[in-house]
């Protein structure tokens, strides 16, 4: 891998890309859609693959935002569990994104600040 170190936090960028895009939890999308998203964007490492956003992916369904409803090779299909929100942490001052059962706890991985409502 590069040096290469995003403006903002890939997994951040990956939330704000579901809230714009796929809001809605009747809607089904994939993470090839988010990654060429990601990439039309601009601040991602320009050597990376589809591969290379599977752990964030993989996060995004740990966190209980999303769940994985199939898989075909490296294409993993997602539906959220609920509509997102936008709200702001004031710890790190980036927006975020969090579904309104998730703990209200910052994405951002340089933060982990508890988010007040």
């Amino acid at each position: 891998m590069s040096d290469f170190t995003p403006a903002t936090p890939i997994g951040l960028q990956i939330r704000k890309i579901i809230f714009e895009k796929f809001n809605d939890a009747d809607t089904k999308f994939t993470n090839d859609e988010i990654f060429e998203i990601l990439k039309s964007n601009g601040d991602v490492d320009p050597s990376w693959i589809i591969d290379d956003i599977e752990p964030f992916i993989n996060e995004l369904c740990d966190s209980g935002l999303a769940r994985n409803i199939a898989q075909n090779f490296t294409t993993i299909y997602l539906k959220l569990f609920e509509s997102i929100e936008k709200t702001h942490c004031n710890s790190c001052d980036d927006d975020v994104f969090l579904a309104p059962s998730e703990d209200k706890v910052c994405p951002n991985p340089s933060c982990k600040a508890t988010i007040q409502l």
